[in-house]
Parts: structure tokens; sequence; C-alpha cells
């Protein structure tokens, strides 16, 4: 099954017992908008997680913006909100999917495959008219045991190795070499503008693959023809990491690459925020 589900799927099982729909949204800048969002309305059944204080640990020195969650503590959180590891998790946001991929790609992570995004968010939901309510659910606590998956994550070392090799490698030299993607709009991976980190520009040897292109305008996904065509350049026998900002956006492209059949995608978490918070890491501009 894809990864995404439809208003009208879920409308069709709205109150089933082992499902979860999780709220995800989350404004950068407004901490508090999206909790009080969730608690003036939500789609019915929905409990609501935090991009900062449940997706994330919190920041550091090093680890970005939005470094990863303990898995441990992450499961201590599902499972008191009633997720356990037979549960199938629906989650979404307002944020053309970006914080519902993180959760999507954090379970998984974790060993749960039993997850999905709802297409085109709350406001696609509410403006078909679809239930909504302020009431939030009484959970009872169930078991979340996880079993992270490791190979799902690149390090900032395995990084700086895939960075200093691509640029040192010639049209001649074997393209065995992981890809970096590069998920953040063109401005930033360019250098022209930041508003986000401390430096400008983008890793040394990354492309660059805006991840709202990645959808239509409804904010639903392209289909998977459109995403191959869309990655046409990328060779799904090479491996790809993908990083952002911070780790959050990076995630809806790693669900577009999966979709268009990639399999061997991974992601830096900590991305260009934690890239950056190493001196000694170069800083590329421009297209390349």
């Amino acid at each position: 099954m894809d990864a995404t589900v439809t208003k009208r799927w879920l409308l069709a099982r709205l109150y089933e017992p082992e499902q979860t729909i999780v709220d995800c949204r989350f404004t950068l800048g407004k901490p508090e908008a999206g909790r009080e969002s969730y608690e003036q309305e939500h789609i019915p059944g929905a409990v609501y997680l935090d991009l900062e204080h449940d997706l994330s640990s919190p920041a550091g020195e090093h680890g970005g913006r939005h470094p990863l969650p303990d898995p441990q503590v992450l499961a201590a959180r599902l499972a008191k909100l009633g997720i356990g590891n037979d549960s199938r998790i629906v989650a979404y946001d307002d944020e053309c999917g970006m914080n519902a991929a993180r959760l999507w790609w954090l379970l998984r992570y974790l060993g749960h495959e039993n997850v999905f995004i709802l297409e085109g968010g709350f406001s696609a939901w509410k403006a078909e008219k679809f239930p909504v309510t302020d009431h939030q659910p009484v959970r009872v606590p169930s078991t979340f045991e996880p079993k992270v998956q490791p190979q799902m994550l690149a390090n900032v070392d395995e990084v700086r190795q895939v960075s200093e090799q691509t640029v040192a490698a010639t049209s001649s030299s074997p393209s065995a070499l992981p890809v970096l993607i590069d998920s953040r709009a063109g401005e930033r991976y360019q250098g022209k503008e930041e508003t986000l980190d401390k430096k400008a520009g983008h890793i040394p040897g990354a492309v660059n693959y805006f991840w709202k292109n990645t959808q239509n305008e409804d904010g639903s996904y392209k289909s998977a023809e459109q995403l191959v065509e869309h990655f046409a350049g990328l060779d799904k026998d090479r491996e790809i990491i993908v990083y952002c900002g911070s780790g959050v956006t990076a995630c809806p492209n790693i669900l577009a690459l999966e979709k268009a059949g990639y399999r061997k995608v991974r992601l830096y978490a900590g991305s260009w925020s934690d890239w950056i918070s190493y001196s000694e890491n170069l800083v590329a501009t421009g297209e390349k």
C-alpha cells in the first residue's frame, strides 16, 4: 500500500479501533500554534504530537535544530497515547505534510511500518466538510517496543566523507558514490538567502531537489510515474543520503523517493544546521 491515504479512505475508517490518528500541526517561530489549533478543532479521535517537544530532542551544540528524539522516550510517549506495535497510524498536519512525514519516518525508524500520511492535510479535510471536533479523546495506554533501524541514518562523518569524495571525483571516476540530496528551496541551497541557520549555502557535492516539487498544488503527492520522472537523473542502484535544514523536510523527499522506487535512501538527521555546527566543514554556494 502507498504511504499516503486519501481523505475518503480515512473517513471510511475513522473509528476503527486499531487505528490512531495523529495531528502533527506545527508552525516554525510559533511553537504553541500547532497545539492551539489542535485544541480548537481536529479530526475526531486524533491525538497531538508536537514537532519540538515530542518528535525532536532538545537542540545542543551539534545535532541540528531538531535532533532525533531518543527512541525509548518517543516509544514511551507513543505508548502513553495508546499507540502499540499493532496500531495503524495516520498522521496529518497543515504544512504540506512535512511534520506528518517526520512522524512517518520516525515510526519506520522504530521498526513500525503500519503508518500513513493523510493527503492534503487538515485544511483539505475540513474543506470537504468532513467531521471535526474539539473533543480530546481519552486513550488507554498501550505497549510500544521499538526496534531501531540504524541503517536508515547517515551521520556527519559519513556525509563528510561522501562530500569530499564527490568533490574530488572526475568524469572518469566510478559512479558508486552515494548521492547527497539537499531538500531545501533553491535560494537556500544556492546560498542566496538564509533565514533559519547561521550560514548560507549547501554541503559541497550535494544536488538540489526541493521537497515541495514532489507534490501537487493541493498538497497531495505526485503519482509514482510523475515522481519517477522528477527523479530521473538519479540512479536507483546508488545509495542516496537526504538532508534539509534540520531533518524535517527531508522526510517528505524520502517518502517521494521511495514512492518512485528508490530503496537505498538514508536520512542525515542533523542536516544543514548540524553540518555548519562543525567549523571544519566546508560550505558551497551557487548551482553546484
